[in-house]
């Protein structure tokens, strides 16, 4: 995994002043209260001394441990690491990195020894382990915060945002907590002088990034992987109804556009009359050579709608309840990293489905449409449900609608002989899963060329649970009750007026429903 000091950079504004502040506010409230001598900090300490002597008194083994892992997990130990990471770094050519790793250890190794020679603090009575020197600040806790701060900013840097990135910053915290413990167990330290400790060497770290990503900004280069010059213009469609906080969401998207060489967005914002066709086409006319789409399946599937067959990519960011485009492309969910996919991915061909029938105004969907059940649950999860409990509005009104009656209802694929059903509910998929990564339809490719379809009939009540059942465990087999099928096109027509549904929005009732796919004609953003 190549090195990008990009990933380890603040997410929101005035987060890089929070990363040094912090650390920085603890050590001069610890450090201050120590040279003072303030009476409530000394009793404290000596209380939590006087506990940790009898929890470790007497133990042999336990104190056994506790000095060997001083021994082991010491000072010298944690900067010979961090060394050895940073002859790695300068082998790759990661030069300014390496040097940033080498300048904190030199200037942990001279500051927190030196910055013993200020205080005069007594270490505690009955200590379980020979130490000399001042006790404040404790110098194996300096280290610890130190080796913490480097090893997480290194682990940022290498890896993407995961559960393996997150195991491993945990693993970094966890042995920086365990090398303080270790000093109050040991009765060496009181415990404000292994808070000092681990604030200073956090201090210290935290500076010196600060320095590194001013003195070495992470400048925009070519995308691996891509030809000719990089895009310049992008613009930005959000739904404004979607954002807590504008400003902020603004300042977020402003500063990745400056990272990876893009101008300042042009923003446009959706409205309730218009849920962004206007806005798209305004985009296309002022020259934008990407479109970030910030809001819903709505949103996003009006964006792709104006995009497709255009050439010009559409980045996600999803602000919405389902976000089923998202979660098919496996794109992240989480605000910055959506935006970092959209500023610094790759483009994806994938398909996109035409759709029209009675009172329907010719247009396009990404994910799914369907009439019957899955569009009365649609309708069923108000906004202001959706709002307040989330996903599980679907659940709720999912509940509500499964005495929803069949309807009988003629398919036609690829203009084949007519086939006819009394189902619950029939859905045209472009993609598989949908919310709550359920896998409805688990052989469709959102790139393969081809729409599917997926016929609901449960006989009664409790069917549902055999259909739920064979529907999670991605069984393929087919009958009266769940069929599936395949084309490049469809139609749906039913008996009655039936409620219908576009990626999640509900559209107006109606007979008939007319899908055809357009292969590889929009381009999406997605992580390279």
């Amino acid at each position: 995994m190549p090195l990008d000091i990009r990933r380890a950079q603040p997410r929101r504004p005035g987060s890089q002043a929070a990363w040094i502040g912090v650390p920085l506010l603890v050590l001069a409230v610890t450090t201050t209260l120590v040279a003072l001598e303030w009476s409530p900090l000394l009793e404290l300490d000596q209380d939590l001394a006087d506990a940790a002597y009898d929890f470790s008194s007497g133990n042999d083994t336990w104190v056994s441990f506790l000095r060997w892992f001083a021994d082991w997990v010491g000072p010298m130990t944690l900067r010979i690491a961090v060394l050895v990471v940073a002859v790695v770094l300068l082998i790759r050519r990661h030069v300014r990195f390496a040097l940033w790793m080498i300048l904190v250890t030199a200037v942990e190794w001279i500051v927190a020894p030196a910055s013993k020679v200020l205080f005069d603090r007594e270490r505690p009575a009955n200590a379980l382990d020979v130490a000399s020197g001042s006790s404040y600040p404790s110098g194996h806790a300096a280290a610890a915060g130190y080796f913490a701060a480097v090893a997480i900013l290194t682990t940022m840097a290498l890896l993407p945002r995961g559960w393996w990135r997150r195991t491993l910053c945990a693993l970094w915290v966890a042995i920086g907590v365990a090398v303080g413990l270790d000093r109050i167990f040991l009765i060496v330290h009181f415990p404000s002088d292994v808070i000092g400790g681990w604030a200073l060497g956090v201090v210290i770290v935290m500076i010196g990034w600060a320095l590194l990503l001013r003195l070495a900004p992470p400048t925009p280069g070519p995308v691996p992987g891509s030809t000719g010059p990089r895009p310049s213009r992008v613009a930005v469609i959000v739904n404004p109804t979607k954002i807590v906080d504008p400003e902020a969401f603004r300042a977020q998207m402003s500063a990745a556009a400056l990272v990876h060489g893009w101008q300042e967005p042009i923003w446009f914002e959706t409205t309730p009359e218009d849920p962004g066709t206007s806005m798209a086409e305004a985009a296309l006319s002022a020259g934008a050579e990407m479109v970030i789409a910030a809001g819903g399946d709505g949103t996003v599937r009006v964006v792709c709608t104006e995009l497709a067959r255009t050439g010009v990519p559409v980045g996600i960011v999803p602000l919405g309840t389902g976000n089923l485009l998202t979660r098919n492309l496996g794109l992240p969910l989480h605000i910055g990293d959506a935006i970092e996919v959209a500023m610094s991915g790759q483009d994806r061909a994938v398909d996109i489905v035409g759709l029209s029938g009675d009172g329907i105004e010719d247009t396009c969907f990404t994910v799914m449409a369907g009439l019957g059940l899955d569009a009365a649950i649609m309708h069923g999860a108000a906004d202001e449900m959706k709002a307040r409990m989330g996903s599980t509005a679907y659940v709720v009104s999912a509940l509500r609608q499964m005495r929803y009656p069949a309807v009988r209802v003629e398919i036609t694929v690829d203009d084949g002989e007519p086939m006819h059903y009394r189902a619950r509910t029939v859905v045209v998929g472009n993609v598989g899963a949908i919310t709550g990564g359920i896998p409805l339809i688990p052989d469709a490719r959102i790139d393969d060329g081809l729409i599917d379809v997926v016929v609901i009939a449960p006989v009664r009540t409790w069917g549902w649970l055999a259909l739920i059942w064979r529907v999670l465990t991605r069984r393929r087999r087919t009958d009266d009750r769940l069929d599936r099928m395949r084309g490049r096109s469809v139609v749906l027509r039913v008996e009655k007026p039936t409620p219908r549904q576009l990626d999640g929005d509900t559209i107006p009732d109606g007979q008939e429903v007319r899908a055809q796919v357009f292969a590889g004609t929009l381009l999406v953003r997605v992580p390279r």
